[in-house]
């Protein structure tokens, strides 16, 4: 795995420098304003099980893939720092022996003592000072291009069978083999009832959801996400929900999505249904633009290209949204019939739009539920809403955990029921 920071004046140059260097496939693992512009930590071939060995017992803070990644980042500008100062130490240390050989030189000129070797030249206090700062930037070096030494990494408890049959129970709910193995080492120690439910409740604990909805609490809010994923239409379910509870005046439209033909049709459609005003960002209007002529309305959202990171406007898209002068706050959408490293992958794909939180769309169409709850919990982004059919606004409802939880339960339940009479038969 390979670690790389970069500084630019603007995320469009970082990103940039980011594809030069490292190409495509590289993953973001921060980004943050800093003194001047903007830092990036990027990697390559990341692999989340390396990052946890090599932050030893500081992984135990990281509850989900988001945090571990930022605890990663934070490692990697302390240990850049530290090879840093080393490095500024050891040109100090060169330059002031430098100087005071060439006070000395005079007096050399006038004794001309037999010549010495460059090990004797300096005395041994500096000498092993000068040894202390390669040995400490030799180890710096192996933390950056290694893994940490085996014998420094503990090596994971074996699972009993209690542990182990919950663990197989939580993968079939639908959960990742790294989530339910660690809520099987906190709650699969008594029996396999006691830890089911133990292990749900945790699982509650751990998925973020909004107190408050947006009609609610105002502002500017765009959804992110893959083509299908169901953008437009959880849009037009938000704007007729709003425009019932507090009328057309204080809500509006936009659209992203410059990069289909009729690609905005259907939002348009919703616009003339509800009397709302719909705005497309295009050459001639730029999304801060628009933003700025709808400062009088209480509620603005915002619709996307689902676009990937091969596709043209990729980077532009994200660009504007991660740049506007406008606080404009982005979720990525996910169908809950994508498969667990589809999510993952449109959460890397998007988290540069600096994403706030996220929904879950097409919850009737899903077997399962615990591979969405599970990539809310292991991302950590908080879930706003979810969807299960396509009633306009009925079939739009505010997240709530336990809810949710106890819904994957009995989706899991048909499926054993339907899978038993399937054996029977």
């Amino acid at each position: 795995m390979k670690v790389k920071r970069f500084f630019a004046s603007s995320m469009a140059e970082a990103l940039k420098r980011v594809r030069e260097d490292m190409g495509a496939d590289a993953v973001i693992l921060s980004n943050r304003r800093v003194d001047g512009g903007v830092e990036i930590v990027t990697a390559l071939d990341y692999d989340e099980n390396l990052a946890r060995q090599r932050l030893g017992n500081a992984a135990a803070q990281a509850t989900n893939g988001s945090r571990l990644a930022e605890l990663q980042a934070d490692q990697h500008r302390r240990l850049e720092d530290e090879l840093g100062r080393s490095r500024n130490r050891i040109r100090d240390v060169r330059e002031q022996r430098a100087a005071e050989g060439r006070q000395a030189q005079p007096a050399a000129i006038t004794a001309q003592p037999a010549p010495m070797s460059a090990e004797h030249a300096f005395d041994g206090g500096s000498q092993a000072a000068l040894a202390e700062m390669r040995a400490e930037i030799s180890s710096l070096r192996d933390l950056f291009n290694t893994r940490s030494p085996e014998v420094n990494t503990p090596k994971p408890e074996l699972p009993g069978a209690s542990q182990q049959r919950l663990v197989e129970r939580l993968e079939e709910f639908g959960l990742s083999r790294t989530l339910a193995t660690a809520l099987s080492r906190n709650n699969g120690k008594g029996r396999l009832d006691e830890g089911w439910k133990k292990a749900l409740k945790t699982l509650a604990s751990g998925i973020k959801t909004n107190r408050t909805e947006w009609p609610d609490e105002g502002g500017v809010f765009a959804l992110v996400g893959p083509t299908g994923s169901g953008k437009t239409t959880t849009i037009g379910k938000m704007a007729a929900r709003h425009v019932l509870r507090h009328g057309a005046d204080s809500l509006a439209l936009v659209t992203t999505d410059r990069y289909r033909v009729a690609a905005h049709e259907q939002l348009f459609v919703f616009g003339r249904i509800l009397n709302v005003p719909v705005r497309v960002v295009d050459e001639s209007h730029s999304l801060d633009a628009i933003l700025g002529e709808l400062t009088d309305r209480h509620l603005v959202l915002i619709d996307t290209a689902g676009l990937t990171q091969s596709d043209k406007g990729y980077q532009e898209q994200l660009i504007e949204l991660a740049e506007s002068r406008h606080r404009i706050q982005s979720h990525l959408v996910v169908s809950a019939t994508s498969q667990p490293r589809i999510m993952k992958s449109m959460w890397h794909c998007y988290k540069m739009a600096k994403l706030a939180g996220c929904l879950i769309t097409k919850v009737d169409e899903a077997l399962t539920l615990g591979e969405a709850l599970g990539f809310v919990v292991e991302t950590g982004l908080p879930l706003a809403y979810y969807t299960d059919g396509q009633k306009v606004p009925q079939d739009l409802h505010s997240a709530e955990s336990i809810p949710l939880v106890r819904l994957a339960v009995e989706k899991l339940k048909v499926v054993q029921r339907e899978l038993a009479l399937a054996e029977g038969a």
